[in-house]
């Protein structure tokens, strides 16, 4: 049975057996306190405001029965999947691959790595590690989700210009339908979060929709 979010542009109808949760990049290296986001100078807290909002569309999701997925950015540990342009861009004393308080930076299996603990996922939920910005990049999610038979997913996680909205542009190419939580995703740089929000929504929701996540969470209890 159809069921409808609360969004900008407009409402969206949507089935629960085709709709998919998917939360972006919530790394220990992204979100918590030395990680790789304090090296590059940045105040960890405005991501960690989505913590909350993340977990509280993380806990109606599974009761709900949908199907739940996360994604990791980072690199096996030779480094051989890490573009050399991403490696060297920023001329970091301390980058990709360095090691860092929590390890080696955006390297598989290192704490900094992964997850928070405020969000582990289940077993039964698919953790897809990407090696780009983009969660479609190099990665079986879009076998995954047609597996599923998923048409429509709800986004939450960081950072909002980056990896959620390059993420959002590769599934409104491949045809998904995307609901951006507007609470449950976040920046290192207000203006940028804000300024991502908009341009998903513009033009009558030219990669999709927008709402804070009260709205997705009433309309898939």
């Amino acid at each position: 049975m159809k069921k409808e979010i609360v969004a900008q542009p407009y409402n969206l109808k949507f089935d629960p057996k085709t709709t998919a949760l998917i939360v972006i990049d919530m790394q220990r290296d992204f979100v918590e306190e030395g990680g790789f986001g304090t090296l590059l100078g940045n105040d960890v807290s405005l991501l960690r405001a989505a913590i909350k909002p993340c977990q509280a569309l993380l806990k109606a999701a599974r009761q709900a029965g949908l199907r739940v997925l996360h994604t990791r950015e980072g690199h096996d540990p030779s480094m051989s999947d890490c573009a050399p342009t991403k490696k060297a861009r920023g001329n970091l004393k301390t980058g990709i691959g360095d090691s860092g308080p929590m390890g080696r930076i955006l390297i598989r299996g290192e704490k900094g790595h992964g997850i928070i603990p405020e969000l582990q996922p289940l077993p039964t939920e698919a953790v897809i590690d990407k090696p780009g910005k983009g969660s479609f990049y190099g990665t079986d999610l879009d076998l995954i989700l047609r597996n599923y038979g998923i048409s429509t997913l709800l986004v939450c996680g960081v950072t909002t210009e980056v990896c959620v909205t390059t993420t959002v542009r590769e599934a409104n190419d491949r045809g998904y339908e995307c609901v951006v939580a507007s609470d449950a995703v976040a920046s290192y740089f207000p203006e940028y979060n804000r300024m991502a929000l908009e341009m998903i929504q513009a033009q009558g929701g030219i990669f999709g929709w927008v709402t804070p996540s009260q709205h997705i969470i009433e309309a898939i209890s």
